[in-house]
């Protein structure tokens, strides 16, 4: 992944609200069309640092740029998709309603974007349930529709924090191997997860803890150059070390 352009780059990046450090110094560079995984525990500040990457917030200091524009810039919303912690869904509404809505911000219409919404709803197994009122879905199907709302637009970049939470694993194998597809396509995909297995499947992983950047590398890599056995060791090693 070296040969390939850096798209997504924080240069000793902090981010302080009032008198609490969530992030300090985290210098990053996310390689064009690999799947990235920012890898800590709740609390770590994963959910802060993407948010600096989508530029839904700025950094305290340090500079973040997305295909080499300082962030946050609101042009740059074309060029992201973004499925947060917490789904940004309208419950009153159908999931083919909110998907149109979705869609239409992105200047999708007609033809082509009922097209679009066919296609992401297979991706998350949901096209049985499109006339559903959101409200009427469990967590699970709520976080498939969050997904299939940030594919929408076919962004170059994907940003998914904790996408895969309470998903069932033969559905999250099915996303996972359409987020390799992407990959394949050209799509750049950085993810948050506390998942070890789900770690494991991304081409290279930021291990964060308590708002530091402890190690980045493989995760063939992190297990070797810790001789642990799992990246939940190599993790647990990288903490140990740099407490």
């Amino acid at each position: 992944m070296s040969d390939f352009p850096d798209v997504v780059t924080a240069a000793g990046v902090s981010k302080r609200f009032g008198n609490k450090t969530v992030l300090e110094d985290i210098t990053l560079a996310i390689h064009s069309a690999e799947t990235f995984g920012l890898l800590g525990p709740s609390g770590s500040g994963k959910t802060t640092l993407v948010k600096l990457f989508t530029g839904t917030l700025q950094a305290t200091t340090g500079q973040v740029h997305v295909q080499g524009t300082l962030m946050p810039k609101l042009s740059m919303l074309n060029q992201i998709g973004y499925m947060a912690q917490s789904d940004a869904l309208y419950t009153e509404l159908s999931a083919k309603e909110n998907l149109e809505f979705f869609g239409a911000l992105y200047g999708l219409k007609g033809a082509s974007l009922r097209k679009r919404i066919m296609e992401v709803a297979e991706i998350v197994a949901l096209e049985k349930h499109l006339d559903k009122r959101v409200d009427q879905y469990s967590g699970g199907m709520k976080r498939r529709l969050s997904l299939a709302a940030a594919l929408l637009h076919q962004p170059p970049i994907l940003v998914l924090d904790e996408p895969t939470v309470g998903i069932d694993p033969l559905l999250r194998q099915a996303i996972w191997k359409e987020l390799k597809l992407l990959n394949e396509q050209g799509t750049t995909i950085l993810l948050t997860t506390h998942v070890m297995d789900e770690a494991e499947k991304c081409d290279r992983l930021g291990m964060i803890r308590e708002g530091r950047l402890l190690a980045v590398d493989t995760p063939g890599e992190l297990i070797s150059k810790t001789g642990t056995d799992s990246i939940e060791e190599a993790f647990v090693y990288y903490g140990g070390h740099q407490a």
